[in-house]
């Protein structure tokens, strides 16, 4: 595929001084070429077999339960101290399977049919307390713009005058690392831990790694920049189906007690909040790849600055390959998930060298995404994170 490192014949007004420093190669292919590339029945959505990959999951879920109603009636302290931490974890990875079909519903993957898309997506994200066409809206502008400085909605890069830092000509440290902005390990543990447990409902509630929008950006605020005025009437009824389900969950409390609840719902649930976040910061933050601004943006571009990154193959099966197959997502959206992986090993090869994929061990990345991306510069259409 053809590339070029100096689009200033395209792009005149381009300041890309960091893409030629770190000998980055800003790419030069169009959508057409790369879905050239892949065969014609990877786009094709069937709606029974969508369907399958529900019932598949739901029955784990309920079989996961089931076996987990008979934990405290062992009589070993010991045992039910280990199956209970045992139930949480494998719970929340098939729950997470769950939020990633109701994510491909937003996405009308799910089926040829709106309907069944946007019903089925409503029930599955409803359940796991998403506002289902809030955040349909938000992460579809953040398909349309990943990578983007300015117009991307999540895990946006701290540009260097955010963090506190002065101008990079005034500043001894330059590119870093820099002593303002280091954490001891014991403080970045806390963080992760802080981000992977609080960051997605931070993020539905007050936008956080989002845009600064003016006001109150939430995606329970219809009237925020988030959103067009025409979609205030489905982000009220994702409102409404939340606010629905959390009156479910307490009904449960009163019928079979608030532990119950706590034990079989909201800890699994957790887990299915700390696995979106760490799947979706490390897909999209690693300190070998830029961000764009205006000039150099466009599309492709932003598609092919998503990171594949294998959970293993067992979590990899049941986040049904959300993970190592999203650079495939991003550059099309509407493919469902169980042609990714063919698709993949036809968008590696028409992409070459500009396909990416880490499989460093997943809490080893996560250290060093964290340790090195701390923010970018204010200027310039190239930018990289730096520390």
């Amino acid at each position: 595929m053809a590339t070029k490192r100096n689009v200033s014949a395209e792009e005149p007004k381009a300041i890309i001084d960091e893409a030629i420093e770190r000998n980055w190669e800003i790419p030069d292919f169009t959508i057409k070429e790369i879905r050239d590339a892949i065969p014609a029945h990877c786009f094709r959505r069937d709606t029974f077999r969508s369907f399958t990959y529900v019932l598949h999951d739901f029955v784990i879920i309920a079989a996961l339960a089931y076996l987990a109603s008979y934990i405290d009636t062992i009589p070993s302290a010991a045992a039910r101290i280990a199956l209970w931490p045992l139930y949480w974890i494998v719970q929340g990875i098939v729950g997470t399977g769950v939020w990633v079909i109701g994510h491909e519903c937003g996405h009308q993957a799910f089926s040829p049919s709106k309907a069944i898309n946007n019903g089925t997506g409503f029930v599955l994200h409803t359940l796991l307390l998403v506002p289902y066409h809030s955040w349909r809206f938000s992460h579809s502008k953040h398909h349309k713009a990943t990578g983007h400085m300015s117009k991307d909605q999540v895990f946006l890069p701290k540009t260097r005058a955010k963090v506190g830092l002065p101008p990079r000509a005034q500043d001894p440290h330059a590119d870093g690392p820099h002593s303002a902005l280091e954490e001891s390990p014991i403080a970045s543990l806390i963080n992760m831990f802080n981000m992977l447990t609080f960051g997605w409902p931070l993020y539905l509630f007050t936008n956080v790694t989002g845009q600064d929008y003016p006001g109150w950006a939430s995606h329970f605020n219809p009237n925020c920049e988030i959103y067009d005025p025409h979609q205030f009437w489905d982000v009220m009824i994702s409102t409404v189906g939340v606010l629905s389900m959390i009156g479910a969950l307490a009904y449960a409390g009163q019928v079979f007690g608030s532990l119950a609840v706590i034990k079989y719902y909201v800890v699994p649930y957790f887990g299915v909040n700390g696995w979106l976040v760490l799947i979706t910061y490390l897909q999209h933050t690693d300190p070998k790849l830029p961000h764009y601004r205006e000039n150099v943006w466009n599309f492709q571009r932003g598609a092919a600055l998503t990171v594949d990154r294998s959970y293993g193959a067992i979590i990899n099966y049941f986040h049904h390959h959300i993970s190592d197959t999203h650079v495939a997502h991003h550059f099309f959206s509407t493919m469902p998930h169980y042609h990714a992986e063919e698709a993949t090993t036809h968008i590696k090869k028409a992409l070459g060298k500009h396909y990416q994929c880490d499989n460093t061990p997943v809490p080893i990345a996560l250290w060093k995404v964290w340790r090195s991306c701390r923010f970018v510069e204010d200027d310039g259409d190239v930018v990289f994170y730096k520390n």
